[in-house]
């Protein structure tokens, strides 16, 4: 029995340390109530197939903030905005004013505060958390999503794969990104943000610069990275590429392989653009050594700010006052300046331009296959 026993346990520790043998080790770091117990290279860390809508994993974003740029949306957790149909993740625009009526815009109070964690304010900056309309300034007029994996899973290094498929409308703005969870180096962009995918929902959406189509058939990927917000490098991780027939067309894999020496963006496995910065940082990639500012990033990695844990995001924006240039051609033209006091209520009132092309067949829903990242 003694030998029996001493048998079992000879083969348990010998079947503990193949499990070790077998776990390479891994650079990349997680946290998060659906983060691995052991992290080893190469292996999924983190996966949604989106056969459910899991809030446990994504946690709903409430604001109606405006992401910082004004944006028009109201983002809230409502399934009539974010739901899952036959594995696939939707989030899709609808008007505030079919549910509150147009009255509502110019004269109603939204108050999002909340009383329990799933239907708290989630950001109150920009008024993000009350807003009262007028005729001049209306409440925000369309409702969308966002959804993160802020307290579900958070990681530094790794590889992304999100297969998704963009929405065509004019003005809709869907993102594929991430953002630091402990802001380590101080407020944006000092932390950094990672945009995997970006682009605008217009088709015909024509640079007055250059003629290039910059709607559905161009997608973006950049790193925003600066010690504040003057000063955003971003112009030296920008990368966009086109497809002719649309990124609207079909579902694509939109990548990010993030290691402690470089970032690169893929999409369908073709690189579109690599950011490798040398030991001394992104500091001298953004040609900061050029500026008298002080290096926020001077203890941290070559990488700094791109060397701390960051989360998921998926949403659909609408409008505002950054992304949309107002240097640009569009079938019935832009309806609001983004050096408007009033943009949103411009863009409500110019809506004859942009709702015809909000089709009612599926093509406004930023939709998503699945989320996948492997450990490096």
């Amino acid at each position: 029995m003694k030998l029996e026993i001493l048998i079992l346990s000879l083969f348990a520790i010998y079947v503990r340390s193949k499990s070790v043998d077998l776990c390479g080790t891994s650079l990349t770091t997680v946290s998060g109530t659906h983060a691995p117990k052991q992290v080893c290279a190469g292996e999924l860390i983190f996966e949604d197939d989106f056969d459910t809508l899991d809030l446990k994993k994504w946690q709903h974003e409430l604001t109606l903030g405006g992401g910082g740029n004004w944006e028009f949306q109201y983002y809230n957790n409502n399934r009539t905005n974010s739901y899952v149909e036959n594995g696939i993740l939707h989030i899709k625009p609808t008007l505030l004013a079919d549910e509150k009526g147009e009255a509502f815009l110019t004269s109603g109070t939204l108050e999002i505060y909340g009383g329990s964690p799933q239907d708290q304010c989630t950001n109150p900056l920009f008024y993000g958390c009350s807003r009262t309309g007028s005729p001049v300034n209306i409440l925000n007029p369309i409702k969308s999503a966002r959804i993160r994996t802020i307290n579900s899973f958070a990681f530094t290094y790794g590889k992304v794969e999100v297969r998704a498929k963009i929405p065509a409308g004019d003005w809709l703005w869907p993102a594929i990104w991430l953002m630091p969870k402990w802001f380590q180096y101080s407020l944006w962009p000092a932390s950094g943000e990672i945009d995997i995918m970006e682009s605008r929902g217009n088709r015909d959406l024509i640079s007055s610069e250059n003629g290039q189509n910059i709607g559905t058939k161009l997608v973006g990927s950049t790193l925003h990275f600066g010690p504040n917000t003057d000063y955003n490098r971003y112009m030296h991780a920008h990368y966009e590429k086109t497809l002719q027939e649309g990124y609207d067309a079909a579902f694509h894999n939109y990548q990010l392989n993030w290691t402690p020496d470089g970032i690169t963006f893929s999409i369908d496995d073709e690189v579109i653009g690599e950011v490798r910065p040398t030991d001394q940082g992104f500091w001298n990639l953004g040609e900061l050594d050029k500026t008298n500012l002080e290096n926020p990033w001077k203890g941290g990695s070559k990488m700094a700010p791109f060397d701390e844990e960051f989360y998921l995001i998926l949403n659909l924006a609408v409008g505002g006052t950054t992304y949309f240039p107002d240097t640009v051609t569009n079938p019935g033209g832009k309806p609001w300046s983004n050096t408007s006091p009033k943009a949103a209520t411009d863009f409500w009132n110019g809506r004859n331009q942009w709702l015809p092309t909000w089709k009612n067949d599926g093509s406004t829903h930023f939709q998503v296959d699945y989320v996948r990242v492997w450990a490096v």
